[in-house]
């Protein structure tokens, strides 16, 4: 089963309650992710067209990451029903990640309860940082022991604030360089917190080959020791407890790079869907191939990694757990 799971879905009513309580939605307008029957008819032909079979949806980085909480909850209460609702009416085409209220603990617990319970999500999305917290924070564990006790998913996307730095936000980086060094920052906060090693049947996925990391994980392991003698365990051992999307704009050094770094079984599909649509879309799925990755290693990031990883093996969604 080929299984995307770096896609994006945003109604026009999700999107306007985000305006309402102040969170900027005006990138994510007329971009084709919408759930108009034009936008779907148009986005499952991509589908067809590379042979992909489910896409899994998330809301990040439009995430409801804000200060009020009852605001927060509200707004993923509404996102979590709409993406319930279209997978129940194309079950053969969709699955998704659960939207969160972070910061807010209690609340998040709750939300994903329901969303892993009653509405058949596959895990839940967050992005690389909420409101300046990294996602070592604690504030984020009681959430991590959740899904660590169901077996599921975190899946781990760019918040889209320079990481936090002017220099990046500040001069039109943002999305260019500062998405894939917000992966590698948020990868190693959790590696430096221990989460990887604490909560081992919690299963991450981080996004864009994460980040700088294929090009950066013996420097980590050399240096780490000394700089954050706390960690747990060296990051090279970490990375082989997560996985990392596929997302790497048609760069077949990348790929090879995350390849030979964390080795193809910890890779699955992702095209960051509608931002790669098209002929970037097929372009995003047909790199792995042209990659001169060995064809059993291709096969399995492309057709048997991720199915294997939400245990996916048919296209009838399963309602009645929140694992897969």
């Amino acid at each position: 089963m080929r299984i995307d799971v770096h896609a994006h879905l945003w109604s026009e009513s999700y999107l306007d309650l985000l305006t309402s309580i102040g969170v900027p939605t005006e990138a994510q307008r007329g971009t084709g992710a919408g759930s108009t029957a034009e936008e779907l008819t148009a986005r499952f032909a991509q589908l067809d067209a590379a042979g992909v079979d489910l896409q899994i949806l998330s809301t990040a980085p439009v995430s409801p990451h804000v200060a009020k909480e009852a605001a927060a909850t509200r707004a993923s209460r509404l996102v979590n029903d709409e993406y319930a609702e279209m997978v129940a009416k194309h079950p053969d085409r969709f699955r998704a990640f659960a939207t969160l209220p972070f910061p807010h603990t209690d609340a998040a617990l709750k939300e994903l309860t329901r969303a892993l319970d009653d509405l058949g999500m596959v895990g839940a999305a967050v992005t690389t940082s909420v409101l300046g917290r990294g996602l070592g924070d604690p504030v984020f564990e009681p959430v991590y022991e959740e899904l660590n006790r169901r077996g599921s998913v975190l899946y781990v996307h760019p918040a889209g604030v320079g990481a936090g730095s002017a220099l990046i936000a500040g001069h039109d980086l943002t999305w260019s360089i500062g998405a894939p060094i917000e992966d590698t920052v948020a990868i190693m906060h959790l590696i430096l917190a221990g989460i990887p090693s604490r909560y081992p049947k919690m299963k991450i996925i981080a996004s864009h080959l994460g980040g700088a990391l294929p090009m950066l994980l013996n420097r980590t392991d050399h240096q780490v020791p000394w700089e954050a003698p706390y960690t747990p365990e060296l990051p090279s051992r970490a990375v082989r407890r997560m996985w990392f999307d596929t997302v790497g704009h048609d760069h077949t050094p990348a790929l090879r790079a995350a390849v030979d770094t964390f080795g193809a079984d910890r890779l699955v599909l992702g095209t960051d869907f509608p931002y790669q649509a098209n002929e970037q879309y097929q372009a995003a799925i047909d790199y792995v191939s042209r990659a001169g990755l060995d064809p059993a290693e291709a096969t399995a990031i492309l057709d048997r990694n991720a199915a294997e990883l939400f245990g996916l093996h048919s296209k009838t969604p399963d309602h009645q757990s929140g694992t897969r």
